[in-house]
């Protein structure tokens, strides 16, 4: 059994994981046990914006969360710490020795396709457990979802050929190590080099030669012979460490060695050099002497690009090795992703910063699908919305409640099949790698008009009063707003255009801009487009079922 306050992840166990936070946190807790505030709190857990050719994210890391949250407990020495610190009474530090998180997550399950601003969790718990959880499950989730949907572009790029995670000598760390080699299989990678994952995860190992090795003999071809009699089944020459071509006419010689005893050459890896150039040149050499049958394995700093444009210019290449620039997301090392308070007590919140401005309220995503089963709109609402017309899938769904989790974690192998059909129901011009079309996502009208009454609200109660005392002036009414997304606006006020009902599968037509707080504002204006459906009345999409996530067994 695991020491009090211990979180174990993989074959890693963090002694004290409570202090794994920033100071903040505790200090915010402390703050409102003195002041009396532990109300129920919603924290909503979303990517603000995604990085640059990027179309879509992959959540995961929601097996690390909820594990993390099951087990939370400070422990003796954490205690003893803060309590060093000499930032904390008493009262405090005795009100942490029996902290346990018992509150309620709804999630998206791992392996699910999301978009900019769709929760992929939400936690709702007293103030304190949620707050002062904020480090971890953000860090848990980004990290994973940073690897898995980078890990995705690569297994795209293949077009169908094996990628194998090669990367655990570069990444950042054990952990970060075994994190890569688990989100990698989620998208799609069916083997790893890493063996630790192979004991801990179940991804199925597998590996080649060094260089070193070869050089370690007096010939090359001596090298070869060797490693053909140690593993004549499962044998694959790496051939690049002196003359690329010259090796592959030694690994027919040894290749025939080994027909003759009954076993095959399964493959020669190349490593550097022009690699479309070489691998059509090493193609004829095999071909030549009648071993169709060999693959070529290529690796070397590969990432999507690489490996789509070799397979474009018709390298003959039967599968990858991908390794540092695909663990280390080497051309969008962060995501912009954000845990934000949007309830508390019943009562709706938000931020209105400029470039961080929040949505409100806790949430739900439904996914429209349509008559093939292909992702056709996302829209994001209240919670306690509800659509009565039309096919869609409600993506977030209760996975903890009262601090317990309500099944067990599916396999690995469940996760990845569904990530696999994720990927699959993209729309084709929304799932490629350039120049990617974007893919639709709005919001409910309830939920705009929630938010312009709160942005009216904060204008009211905390800006104006305060640029008055201030002696300033408010912006004039021209002055320079965030860019809008989607179509053109039109404004109305009492009156209504009368909806259209909405075609089966296909959400209504709405168009709203980010959040944002509107200056000098007397009414609530909603940017909508002529025709958009209010929730109000009654038309809209309906909600059924869609694709299933992975099968769990309940308690």
């Amino acid at each position: 059994m695991s020491p009090h306050g211990t979180f174990v992840s993989g074959p890693l166990a963090t002694r004290d994981a409570a202090l794994f936070t920033d100071l903040y946190e505790i200090t915010m807790a402390a703050s409102y046990l003195r002041e009396g505030m532990n109300g129920l709190a919603t924290f909503s857990l979303f990517a603000r914006k995604l990085p640059k050719e990027r179309s879509f994210l992959v959540a995961a890391g929601l097996e690390d969360v909820l594990n993390f949250l099951r087990d939370f407990r400070v422990s003796r020495a954490a205690i003893r710490y803060l309590a060093s610190l000499g930032r904390f009474d008493a009262d405090f530090l005795d009100f942490l020795g029996g902290l346990r998180f018992t509150g309620e997550v709804r999630a998206v399950p791992e392996g699910t396709v999301v978009f900019r601003d769709e929760p992929l969790l939400e936690v709702t718990a007293p103030i304190i457990e949620a707050q002062i959880v904020e480090t971890a499950v953000l860090n848990l989730v980004h990290f994973q979802t940073l690897l898995t949907s980078k890990a995705v572009r690569s297994v795209l790029a293949a077009r169908g050929r094996p990628v194998v995670e090669f990367g655990l000598r570069r990444t950042h760390g054990i952990d970060a190590g075994m994190k890569a080699a688990r989100c990698a299989f989620i998208a799609g990678a069916p083997m790893s080099s890493n063996v630790l994952a192979g004991l801990y995860y179940g991804i199925p190992p597998t590996g080649t030669m060094a260089h070193s090795y070869v050089s370690a003999f007096p010939h090359e071809i001596d090298a070869f012979r060797a490693f053909a009699r140690a593993f004549p089944a499962h044998t694959i020459l790496l051939i690049d460490t002196y003359d690329t071509v010259a090796a592959a006419h030694k690994a027919v010689e040894v290749a025939k060695e080994m027909e003759a005893r009954g076993h095959r050459l399964a493959g020669v890896r190349l490593d550097s050099g022009d690699i479309v150039a070489l691998s059509k040149e090493v193609r004829r050499v095999l071909d030549g002497a009648g071993l169709d049958y060999v693959k070529i394995f290529v690796s070397g700093g590969l990432d999507e690009d690489s490996m789509e444009r070799f397979l474009a210019e018709g390298a003959p290449i039967d599968a990858f090795g991908v390794g540092t620039r695909m663990d280390v997301s080497a051309d969008a090392p962060y995501l912009d992703m954000a845990y934000k308070l949007v309830e508390y007590q019943g009562r709706h919140v938000l931020k209105t910063s400029a470039g961080k401005a929040t949505w409100t309220g806790r949430k739900q995503v439904y996914r429209f699908l349509g008559r093939d089963g292909r992702f056709v709109a996302d829209r994001i609402a209240l919670k306690d919305e509800r659509f009565p017309s039309g096919e869609a899938e409600l993506l977030l769904r209760t996975v903890m409640e009262g601090g317990r989790l309500l099944a067990p974690h599916p396999p690995l192998t469940a996760v990845r099949d569904f990530c696999a059909a994720q990927i699959a129901a993209l729309p084709e011009e929304v799932r490629r790698l350039r120049d990617a079309a974007p893919y639709p996502v709005t919001y409910s009208d309830r939920l705009v008009l929630l938010q312009r009454s709160l942005e009216a609200e904060v204008e009211a109660t905390e800006v104006a009063p305060a640029r008055r005392r201030a002696g300033r002036a408010a912006p004039e009414t021209g002055a320079k707003r965030p860019p809008t997304r989607g179509a053109p606006m039109a404004k109305f006020g009492k009156s209504l255009q009368p909806p259209r009902s909405p075609k089966a599968g296909v959400p209504p037509e709405e168009s709203v801009s980010p959040p944002r707080v509107r200056r000098r504002q007397k009414t609530v204006h909603v940017a909508v487009r002529k025709g958009t459906t209010l929730l109000q009345t009654g038309h809209g999409p309906r909600v059924v079922r869609g694709a299933k996530s992975p099968k769990v067994k309940k308690r």
